[in-house]
C-alpha cells in the first residue's frame, strides 16, 4: 500500500518548474519530510536516456506515436524504480511533470486522440494519479522566451506558437475538471509571491 504524498509540477517551458521544486523540497524537509525529487521524462537511467531521444533526436523525425509510446515507457521504468518505491516508503515524492503534460504536450499540442491517452495511463499507472499537481501558468509569449534566454531551444521548445497555446488551453482545462488537485499559479509575478502562494497550498494539505 502507498503511504507517501504524490506532488507534480506542470506548466509550458519557462514557468520556473524546477525551481520551484526546489523550493518545495526544501520547505517539505524544512518540516521533517523525506523526499524525492525527480522528473519526466527521466528520473532513471533508462528514462534518461529516452528524454534525450526525445528532446534531442534530429537524425530523423519521430512520430507522434513514437513519442506518446517512448513517454509512457519511460514512466513505467520511473514509477517501477523510483516512484511507487519511494511512496510505499512514506516519502515525498516531486516530480518536474507527468501525466498531466502527456495531455497537455502529446494530446493538445500533438492533438493525439485522448482515449489512446487515456488507454496508456491506465495500462501503465493502474490508477495511480499525483495527489497535488501545482499548474504554474504564464502567457506563451513570456514563457518561451524565457526558455529561449535560458538555452538553445529542444525539440519542443522549438515547436510553433500555436502548439504551445494549445498546450496551454489544455493544462487549463485540466486544472478546471481536477479543481482539488490541480492548483493554478501564476507564474508571472515576483518569486516571493508565487512562493507564497505554494507555501498556502503546502500548509492547506498539511504539508507546511
Amino acid at each position: 500500500m502507498r503511504a507517501g504524498v504524490f506532488i507534480t509540477l506542470e506548466g509550458i517551458e519557462g514557468v520556473g518548474k524546477s525551481t520551484h521544486a526546489l523550493y518545495i523540497r526544501e520547505r517539505l524537509e524544512q518540516h521533517g519530510f523525506q523526499t524525492v525529487l525527480t522528473r519526466e521524462p527521466g528520473g532513471t537511467k533508462t528514462g534518461e536516456a529516452i528524454r534525450e531521444i526525445l528532446l534531442h533526436a534530429t537524425s530523423s523525425p519521430i512520430s507522434d506515436l513514437t513519442e506518446l509510446l517512448l513517454i509512457f515507457s519511460a514512466r513505467a521504468q520511473h514509477l517501477q524504480e523510483i516512484i511507487i518505491p519511494a511512496l510505499k516508503a512514506n516519502k515525498v515524492v516531486i516530480c518536474d511533470r507527468f501525466t498531466d503534460a502527456t495531455y497537455a504536450y502529446q494530446g493538445g499540442g500533438r492533438e493525439i486522440d485522448r482515449q489512446q491517452i487515456q488507454i496508456l495511463e491506465a495500462f501503465v499507472q493502474e490508477g495511480l494519479k499525483p495527489d497535488l499537481t501545482i499548474l504554474l501558468d504564464t502567457p506563451i509569449e513570456i514563457g518561451l522566451g524565457r526558455a529561449n534566454h535560458r538555452s538553445k531551444a529542444d525539440r519542443f521548445e522549438s515547436e510553433t506558437v500555436n502548439f504551445f497555446q494549445r498546450v496551454r488551453q489544455e493544462y487549463l482545462e485540466l486544472a478546471r475538471s481536477e479543481p482539488e488537485r490541480i492548483q493554478v499559479i501564476d507564474a508571472n509575478r515576483p518569486l516571493q509571491q508565487i512562493q507564497q502562494d505554494i507555501d498556502s497550498i503546502l500548509a492547506a494539505r498539511k504539508l507546511c
